[in-house]
C-alpha cells in the first residue's frame, strides 16, 4: 500500500494474463507505454494474438518476440520509448515496434536498426503481419479459444473503453492528428455492446476515453444505431445515458468544454454517470490560448463551471495545464494562477512546455527559458496542491462510496468517485480491511486527509 504521487501516469503496463503456455505454443511479450488510449490498442492486439493461438508472456523472458507499443507525444516520451525498445532488444532480441512513435519509422530504426518491424498507431493488421513473419502461429483449435472479454492490461474490476480515434483539433503544441488522423467514432451500438460485455464479465468501472470525448459522433452526423429494441444516437450524452444503465461506474475522460457538455451534468446528478469530468483546459489567459490555437473564452469557462456545480454540487473536475508555452509572460502566468484560484479544480496536472518534432508551436517566437518554466511549474503546483489539500480536508467526517483496487498485508488501497486510477489520489483503509477484495464497492468514513490522498474506515 503506497501513496499515489500527483504526477504518476501509467507509463508501463504488462499483460495481466496467466502463464498457461502449452508445449510448443508460440509466445509474445508486450510492453505498453503512454496513455490509456494506447493501452486499449495493446489489449486489442493481444486479444487477436490469443485468438490465433499465441500465448502472452508478462515479461521479456520466455517470449519468442516482444511488441513495444510506443508513445510519441513529447520528446521526453520519445526518449522513453527508445529506451524501452533498447531494453527489449537487450533482454529478448526480437522486437516489433508499434504505436504513435511508429509514425516515424526512420527515427526508430536510426536508433535501433535491429528491430524486426515498425508499424504506426492502431495499425492492428500490420502488427499481426509482423508477428506472423517473426513467429508463425501454431494454433490448436481444441484449446486456443478467443477469450470472452479479450486480454486486459488493467485489473479485472475496471476497464478503459475507447469510443473514437483521432482528433479534429489543430492545437499548435500537439501532433496527435498527424499521428492518429481525424476523428473517427465507433458506432454507438458497438461501443454499448462492448460496455455490456465488460460489465457482464465483472468490470465495475468503465473509463471512457478518446482524443476528444465531447466530439463523439460528429463525424457520423450523430447517426442512429439499433439498441435494446429501440435506437440510440452516436452522441456522448446518449452514450453516457445508456452506459449508465448497465450498473457500473462510468467515468468520462478527455472531455472538451463544448456547450453540450452541460447536458451530461444532470446524468451525473441522477447517479447514472460518475460526477467527474476530465477536461484539458491547458491555460487561462486568452492570448496564450490563441497562440495554442485553442478556444480563448476562459472567463466563460468559469461561468460554465459554476453552472455545472449548481446542478451537481458533488462534481469533481480534473484538468491539465501547460506552463512556459512560447510567449507566455509573467502577467499571463499570473492570470492562470488567478483563474485556478477561482475555478478551484479538484485534480490538476501540469506540464512544462516541450518542443515536439512536427508541432507548429516550435516555430513560435519568445520561447521561455528552462529555469523560468521550472519556477512557474513549482508555483503552479504549490497552488494546486493547496487547493487539493483544502478540498480533501473538507471530506473528513463524510461517508463516501469507494472501489477497492488492491489489498495487501498493510491495508486496502481504494478510490472514491472523485479519483481515476493511476492519475488521481487514493483512499487507504488500514484497519478492518481483511474481508475486502479488489473490485468491492464499500462505504467508508473519512478520518484523515493529506495533500492528495484520504484515509478512512469501513462505515
Amino acid at each position: 500500500m503506497s501513496e499515489n504521487p500527483p504526477i504518476l501516469r501509467p507509463d508501463l503496463a504488462r499483460a495481466l494474463v496467466p502463464d498457461l503456455r502449452r508445449e510448443g505454443q508460440p509466445t509474445i511479450g508486450m510492453v505498453s507505454l503512454g496513455c490509456p488510449k494506447a493501452l486499449v490498442d495493446s489489449e486489442r492486439i493481444l486479444t487477436r494474438l490469443r485468438a490465433e493461438g499465441y500465448a502472452i508472456s508478462p515479461d521479456y523472458k520466455g517470449a519468442d518476440a516482444v511488441i513495444v507499443n510506443t508513445c510519441g507525444f513529447l520528446d521526453s516520451a520519445k526518449a522513453e520509448s527508445l529506451e524501452a525498445i533498447g531494453e527489449a532488444l537487450q533482454e529478448n532480441g526480437r522486437v516489433i515496434v508499434t504505436g504513435c512513435l511508429g509514425a516515424e519509422p526512420d527515427y526508430i530504426t536510426g536508433a535501433h536498426p535491429k528491430v524486426l518491424a515498425v508499424t504506426g498507431p492502431h495499425q492492428y493488421e500490420a502488427v499481426l503481419d509482423a508477428v506472423h513473419g517473426a513467429v508463425p502461429p501454431a494454433p490448436d483449435p481444441f484449446i486456443d479459444l478467443l477469450p470472452a472479454t479479450g486480454v486486459s492490461l488493467t485489473p479485472r474490476h475496471y476497464s478503459y473503453l475507447k469510443i473514437s480515434e483521432g482528433c479534429n483539433h489543430h492545437c499548435k503544441f500537439c501532433i496527435i492528428p498527424d499521428m492518429r488522423g481525424k476523428l473517427v467514432s465507433r458506432p454507438a451500438h458497438a461501443v454499448l455492446r462492448e460496455a455490456e460485455k465488460l460489465v457482464e464479465a465483472g468490470v465495475k468501472e468503465l473509463l471512457v476515453i478518446s482524443q476528444d470525448t465531447s466530439a463523439y459522433g460528429v463525424d457520423r452526423k450523430h447517426d442512429l444505431s439499433p439498441w435494446k429494441g429501440g435506437e440510440v444516437r452516436a452522441h456522448i450524452t446518449d452514450l453516457a445515458r445508456e452506459m449508465g444503465k448497465l450498473g457500473a461506474w462510468v467515468r468520462l475522460h478527455y472531455v472538451y468544454p463544448y456547450p453540450h457538455v452541460r447536458d451530461l451534468i444532470p446524468l451525473m446528478a441522477e447517479g447514472l454517470v460518475l460526477p467527474y469530468l476530465d477536461i484539458p483546459f491547458q491555460h487561462a489567459h486568452p492570448d496564450t490560448l490563441r497562440r495554442m490555437a485553442r478556444p480563448a473564452a476562459a472567463a466563460k469557462t468559469l461561468d460554465e463551471i459554476a453552472a455545472w456545480r449548481a446542478v451537481c454540487p458533488d462534481l469533481t473536475l480534473r484538468s491539465t495545464f501547460i506552463v512556459g508555452y512560447p510567449g507566455e509572460t509573467e502577467a499571463e502566468f499570473h492570470t492562470l494562477l488567478d483563474w485556478l484560484d477561482e475555478a478551484q479544480l479538484d485534480r490538476v496536472g501540469c506540464f512544462q512546455y516541450e518542443n515536439v518534432a512536427g508541432a507548429r508551436s516550435n516555430d513560435l517566437p519568445d520561447h521561455v527559458a528552462p529555469e523560468v518554466k521550472q519556477d512557474r511549474w513549482d508555483r503552479f503546483m504549490e497552488k494546486a496542491q493547496a487547493i487539493s489539500e483544502a478540498k480533501l480536508a473538507a471530506k473528513v467526517g463524510k461517508v463516501l462510496e469507494v472501489i477497492v483496487d488492491a489489498v495487501d498485508e498493510d491495508g486496502a488501497t481504494c478510490r472514491t468517485k472523485a479519483d481515476a486510477p493511476e492519475i488521481d489520489g487514493n483512499l487507504f483503509i488500514d484497519e478492518g480491511f481483511e474481508g475486502l477484495a479488489p473490485g468491492d464497492i464499500v462505504r467508508v468514513e473519512v478520518d484523515e486527509a493529506g495533500e492528495y490522498d484520504l484515509w478512512g474506515r469501513l462505515a
